[in-house]
């Protein structure tokens, strides 16, 4: 089904010079009007406030009901944002949205098994990590909206960039594949002992913030401190922006549409605070999800290479295959792992223990008992200021 311009011919105005307020809401940007975009990016700001301000107002544990209704809201959203995609701009445009929607979707449930990792190393206390979780995704949004746009201008300008994403997505899906059963350490990570090196950082959890106002211990002024909260919203990130060189090009695989690619992006990511806390304390019974994920990646790297250089094969059938594959990974985990104990999810170990413990091996292994307090090997030890009054930067 083509484009239907009658819906936007109806809304432009139809005689007179152009004026600012047709400039800015018709004015052509990145293959749709400029209206599309304002929408959408009011839609995600709504949401953000609506999560914060409303919902989370104050700092709580999210618990597993909670956080399935919230998984649920936000793929209901981002469905039914996808049927105003078809109905408005036509059937192929609205299965490109939904496929690169359960794409993202889907290679995001990697990003639970990280994030946890890292809330397990720094001892982030539940209670904390939807506000690291927050900010983080705000963060990535961000992020990915400037990776699409440059991906969008490399695909417009030389179109043989999508071989090599291909390339890449099939290369990184075998490598995912062989390292399926590696854990991320994330002790071995040098940004940490970098970051370290170059600012002041308290050894234990601070509430809630992430910068405190300490006594210098040379000088005895008060200054700044991170926190080591703030740590682990640097690796998320990081971690993300790693990831989205996957995810990425996976959607460009699907659909070379700017608009459909961030808006699939981001309200796939908007719902990862909510999944992270949904399946957090399962994250030991997805045995098979990695072994799902890289055959994801090498199938839309094939499908990229196919459509462009032999024939164009149908996003639905693509869609089909996705969730097949991915359904059969979590059926086949779940069976397999069936009468585990319930792991201890990052957060609920001792709240007052200090960063850097180990606690990925306990969640791989599925230990209910609080990980062993270590220092990371590679890294300085932080600092630690001596007791002084405490107050908000």
């Amino acid at each position: 089904m083509s484009v239907r311009p009658s819906n936007e011919s109806r809304m432009r105005p139809q005689e007179g010079p152009a004026t600012m307020y047709e400039a800015l809401l018709f004015a052509d940007f990145l293959g749709k009007p400029a209206w599309m975009w304002w929408t959408f990016i009011a839609i995600v700001i709504a949401l953000l406030v609506f999560d914060l301000g409303v919902l989370h107002r104050e700092n709580r544990e999210i618990e597993v009901r909670e956080s399935l209704i919230l998984s649920a809201g936000y793929i209901a959203m981002g469905l039914g944002f996808g049927a105003w995609v078809w109905w408005y701009l036509g059937q192929q445009s609205g299965v490109e949205y939904v496929t690169g929607f359960v794409v993202e979707k889907t290679l995001a449930m990697d990003n639970v098994f990280v994030i946890a990792m890292i809330f397990a190393y720094f001892a982030v206390p539940r209670i904390y990590q939807h506000r690291v979780l927050f900010w983080g995704i705000l963060g990535v949004i961000v992020l990915r909206a400037i990776m699409i746009g440059l991906g969008a201008t490399l695909v417009s300008q030389f179109s043989w960039v999508l071989y090599i994403f291909a390339a890449f997505l099939i290369v990184t899906g075998v490598k995912m594949w062989v390292m399926a059963d590696k854990e991320y350490d994330v002790g071995s990570n040098p940004l940490i002992g970098w970051l370290k090196r170059r600012m002041r950082v308290t050894e234990k959890i601070e509430d809630e913030k992430f910068f405190v106002q300490k006594p210098d211990p040379q000088t005895g002024k008060m200054v700044r401190w991170a926190t080591p909260l703030f740590l682990a919203l640097i690796l998320i990130e990081i971690a993300d922006v790693i990831f989205a060189v996957d995810s990425i090009p996976a959607i460009f695989a699907v659909t070379q549409e700017p608009f459909i690619v961030f808006a699939s992006n981001a309200l796939a990511i908007l719902g990862l605070r909510a999944m992270y806390f949904l399946l957090a304390d399962l994250i030991h019974r997805f045995v098979y999800l990695k072994l799902g994920l890289s055959l994801v990646l090498v199938w839309v790297g094939i499908k990229m290479i196919v459509s462009h250089a032999v024939f164009k094969i149908p996003t639905a059938i693509s869609l089909s295959i996705v969730i097949g594959i991915i359904a059969v990974s979590v059926g086949a985990s779940l069976w397999v792992s069936r009468g585990q104990p319930r792991t201890t999810p990052p957060g609920e170990e001792d709240p007052h223990a200090v960063p850097g413990a180990s606690g990925a091996a306990s969640i791989a292994a599925g230990s209910t008992q609080a990980p062993t307090v270590m220092a990371p090997a590679d890294s300085v030890p932080p600092t630690t200021p001596p007791t002084g009054e405490e107050s908000r930067p």
